[in-house]
């Protein structure tokens, strides 16, 4: 088996998984992105949609293997197995929406909305007491910041006339630039945008609208708390990873050591752990919360409604929100550990605009953008 055959049936074995172990990543009452009832979490036609996606899953990756296997045998390159990867995530996306829309379908059909009384709970307390930004965990980042631009300095005197391509996050030992110190501190620059960044963000995901269950509004509420205090740490984990990488990518830049392969997996390791982590914390506290264990009192809690049914105002299975008459800008999405935007809000506009004009911008040349790196 040659490596890149090696590569391909990984790649298929892990995007197969992850997207099986997608409907586990919401709530039970949002299977697929789609709301329903307490009472209808484990109803034949919620059950019946997830095991048909699970085959059709299975199915697709059993495919995706069967097809790319040879391909790479017969001389196919790398390129194959990226192409397979992402054609994979295409179509289980697509099951996943298909599923999705079988499920409205079912709950139309069955009248499930009207079965019970419905409503919205609201806790102030996320306003007066919000969940408080962990300072401590960022301050991991911020050294290792300090740390890369210390050695940066010292080295600054003694780097050559030009220095490897930095690509944004590694550098590319073919190509070579001037020294400038804008080349020679273009790793510091980034950590101090991430170091700044991400708590930047994390501090809008504590103070985003909170994801409360009208059936459960006291357990539901306290979940959420110990979800978002996860989510908090998890966050600047992330940014305290990408300044690691980042320092391995600037000891390649200023010679400290030989840039190889070696050092490029040393970069990427630093990323696994956010990874791994998020995938833990996921599994072990569920979408909002939703599987940490009840305190007393909140075993039986059932306040005889359910939660408003929203439908209308999401699509692409619960990724994304649109609601022009909703005063929250961001908001949860009803898949994992995400959040979304609402595109009915005139300020979520506002941005994507932003973001599309710097596009623009960049593909015009008027800005330099980080390179993308090739995976494979």
């Amino acid at each position: 088996m040659t490596p890149l055959i090696a590569a391909d049936l990984t790649a298929v074995v892990l995007v197969t998984g992850m997207m099986l172990a997608l409907p586990a990543m919401t709530a039970p009452t949002t299977p697929f992105g789609v709301r329903v009832s307490h009472a209808r979490a484990a109803d034949p036609a919620v059950i019946a949609q997830r095991r048909g996606y699970a085959r059709l899953a299975a199915a697709a990756g059993a495919c995706a293997a069967v097809v790319s296997a040879p391909l790479l045998a017969t001389g196919g390159g790398a390129t194959v197995v990226g192409a397979t990867a992402t054609a994979l995530i295409v179509v289980d996306l697509l099951l996943y929406w298909r599923s999705a829309r079988r499920l409205r379908v079912a709950k139309v059909a069955g009248g499930w909305r009207d079965e019970q009384r419905q409503g919205v709970t609201v806790d102030t307390g996320f306003r007066t007491d919000p969940v408080r930004l962990p300072w401590s965990w960022a301050l991991p980042a911020a050294v290792i910041l300090l740390l890369t631009a210390g050695l940066g300095w010292w080295r600054y005197g003694d780097l050559p006339a030009t220095l490897p391509r930095f690509t944004g996050y590694g550098v590319d030992a073919t190509g070579r630039e001037p020294l400038t110190a804008p080349a020679a501190f273009a790793p510091v620059l980034y950590q101090l945008v991430i170091t700044l960044l991400f708590p930047a963000l994390t501090l809008l995901l504590l103070r985003s609208r909170p994801d409360l269950d009208a059936a459960r509004p006291v357990g539901s509420a306290r979940r959420y708390r110990v979800y978002l205090r996860g989510v908090a740490r998890l966050s600047l984990l992330g940014g305290t990873c990408l300044n690691l990488g980042l320092l391995v990518s600037a000891l390649q830049l200023w010679a400290v050591v030989e840039p190889s392969a070696l050092w490029t997996v040393v970069m990427y390791l630093p990323l696994a752990v956010p990874v791994v982590a998020w995938l833990a914390w996921e599994s072990r506290v569920g979408h909002a919360g939703h599987r940490l264990p009840a305190l007393p009192g909140e075993e039986d809690e059932d306040s005889g409604v359910t939660q408003r049914d929203d439908d209308r105002h999401w699509f692409l299975a619960g990724t994304v929100y649109v609601n022009r008459r909703d005063p929250a800008i961001l908001l949860h999405a009803r898949i994992g550990a995400s959040w979304t935007l609402n595109l009915g809000h005139p300020v979520a506009w506002v941005l994507l605009a932003a973001l599309v004009v710097a596009g623009l911008l960049a593909a015009f040349g008027v800005i330099d953008l980080p390179q993308r790196e090739n995976v494979f």
